[in-house]
């Protein structure tokens, strides 16, 4: 009886700061959506400069401003460029990040040039595009790389750091005892690899892919500053035509805003069940 009272009280008890935090938090991220959603719907003689007016639903909803938007960035091109970056970059960096991580995860420990590789690339964190900018758009150019390729081989360098670290902290929840009985049966280390440690990476894989694509999907400057005048522009790099010297039309911004998050939002709610997993998984071990 003492046992079940003592658990009813556990269950009653309410953490009132983190739940307040959690409120400001929820309030915080669904006061921006609001405001997204309701300009998009409204016509532009429809906003006000008052705040309470902004807050207000538009008298007549609208798709008008969803379809001038596509016009205006010429929708069908920039969201193929988008997607065809974004799904490269993440392809390519799962299967090269996770083996580099796993060749550094496994071998630091003994061998100090991987320590030193290891730390080598985590430097990179520290280093803003801004400094690199200019001496990577000279080189790419030279290249030939001054286009979405080019964009693509940036973006798969860029992240590698983070990646790396992602990937080498997950390998120590992977037991060696996995790869033992895999050579013991003959296999050899590419093999295990791609039949053992692979497969149980996938929960990292995952939040790898979400992180990446999410970086890819809303970076503005690199593809601007490969990418720009060429014709070829990324879905963000075209959003950039509502915003003039003098005023941004917030409708139009706004509806294609919208329409940017759905492909993002679709490939999270894919890959949230093995994020999830993943960060199960680490607390249980």
């Amino acid at each position: 009886m003492n046992t079940d009272r003592s658990v009813n009280r556990v269950r009653r008890r309410t953490n009132w700061p983190i739940t307040i935090l959690m409120i400001i938090g929820c309030v915080t991220i669904f006061f921006p959506l609001y405001m997204t959603v309701i300009i998009a719907f409204k016509k532009p003689s429809e906003m006000t400069n008052d705040i309470l007016g902004a807050l207000q639903p538009p008298a007549h909803w609208s798709l008008s401003n969803f379809s001038e938007a596509m016009k205006v960035t010429n929708f069908g091109q920039t969201l193929g460029y988008s997607i065809l970056i974004t799904l490269c970059t993440v392809v390519l960096s799962v299967i090269i990040h996770s083996l580099a991580g796993y060749a550094v995860g496994r071998n630091m420990a003994r061998k100090k040039f991987y320590k030193f590789a290891y730390f080598y690339m985590l430097s990179g964190m520290f280093v803003p595009f801004a400094i690199l900018m200019m001496p990577e758009v000279k080189q790419a150019a030279l290249l030939h790389l001054a286009n979405w390729g080019g964009v693509i081989i940036l973006y798969v360098v860029f992240f590698m750091p983070m990646n790396m670290l992602l990937y080498v902290g997950y390998l120590k929840n992977i037991p060696m005892a996995l790869e033992e009985a895999a050579y013991v049966d003959g296999a050899g280390v590419w093999s295990t690899f791609w039949h053992v440690i692979f497969p149980n990476m996938m929960p990292m894989h995952a939040t790898v892919a979400v992180l990446t694509a999410l970086s890819a999907w809303n970076d503005v400057m690199t593809p601007l500053v490969m990418m720009g005048g060429s014709g070829a522009n990324t879905l963000p790099l075209a959003q950039l035509n509502f915003q003039s010297q003098f005023s941004t039309n917030y409708n139009l911004a706004f509806a294609s805003y919208l329409l940017a998050l759905i492909p993002i939002l679709i490939f999270y709610l894919i890959c949230q069940k093995q994020i999830i997993n993943g960060v199960v998984n680490g607390a249980i071990k």
